[in-house]
């Protein structure tokens, strides 16, 4: 991604569906793991976008925050979706502490996007919280939105 002047513009290579099919939950952790390793310090947003039929075009990183954690309003998440022809977008961030809980800004906040996907027509597929199975009684490593009917 380059900026200039406050103008976003993505390279050809930005663009080109990387073969993975990111329809499940586990899938989308899978192609995100990483990100909990490459910022254990500060929470980080990411988006996934997706093409029609759940292929990743690319992921990018929206905002990084602090330890306990980081702003991001509708436009940060769908200023990309929009400029790529993003079909529809699976959001994730980290929690340093390991524990994929959910708090109520992230609830307050998958709501608020997830209605700005259905007044854009880009639908907001999950918003997973990427943590460490030790820190979490079902030993899983992410918590979806999807998968608890939030989403």
């Amino acid at each position: 991604m380059h900026v200039y002047e406050g103008t976003i513009t993505y390279t050809k290579t930005l663009f080109q569906i990387d073969g993975n099919t990111l329809n499940t939950p586990e899938k989308a952790y899978q192609y995100l793991k990483d990100i909990a390793e490459q910022f254990p310090y500060q929470e980080t947003l990411w988006a996934i976008l997706l093409d029609n039929k759940s292929h990743a075009l690319f992921r990018i990183m929206l905002t990084k925050g602090t330890l306990t954690s980081s702003l991001v309003s509708p436009r940060e998440v769908f200023s990309p979706a929009i400029i790529s022809g993003a079909a529809s977008v699976i959001l994730a961030h980290n929690h340093p502490s390991g524990c994929v809980d959910p708090s109520s800004a992230d609830v307050q906040v998958t709501r608020a996007i997830r209605q700005a996907g259905e007044i854009l027509n880009i639908p907001l597929v999950d918003h997973l919280i990427l943590g460490h199975p030790d820190m979490n009684a079902n030993g899983k490593a992410f918590y979806s939105f999807r998968e608890a009917g939030l989403v």
